[in-house]
């Protein structure tokens, strides 16, 4: 499923939990394509060719990097939800650094999400990533990759 999500045109995809690898290689991925990505900021080192600048006033690029979307304002929080159903044909990453997993159900957001990846670096010695794919905010498909170290 990691995969798959790679390979999108278009959708919104949730990263939850602090998991800069995972989001430092699907914005590699998509700009490698040619697609002009566009960022809040950056808050993990890219490869690719990235675009600083605010999303909300800019519908010239293919994929968009909206950080932190959960933590915000309830203003900015439903211009957000605004913006997300106005640009259902782009491809936006959302990077919330709070874990967030089964509790989504009680964001409004979860209705324009298409993936929700949870990050969870566990104190055992190993990393936990849950992927879900949802439609019309409810969970479909889920898969759980497990990496120790």
């Amino acid at each position: 499923m990691l995969k798959k999500i790679a390979e999108l045109n278009s959708g919104a995809v949730l990263i939850t939990g602090d998991g800069k690898r995972l989001a430092k290689i699907y914005i590699n991925a998509w700009s490698k394509d040619g697609r002009r990505v566009l960022a809040e900021y950056i808050p993990f080192q890219v490869n690719g060719d990235v675009y600083i600048g605010p999303p909300f006033e800019s519908d010239d690029f293919d994929v968009y990097l909206i950080i932190n979307p959960l933590s915000r304002s309830k203003a900015e929080r439903e211009k957000l939800r605004e913006w997300l159903g106005e640009h259902r044909d782009k491809l936006i990453l959302l990077y919330e650094h709070k874990y967030v997993k089964d509790s989504i159900t009680r964001y409004r957001i979860k209705d324009f999400i298409d993936y929700l990846i949870a990050y969870k670096r566990e104190t055992v010695g190993f990393e936990r990533v849950d992927v879900m794919r949802l439609e019309d905010g409810r969970i479909v498909e889920s898969k759980t990759y497990v990496r120790r170290y």
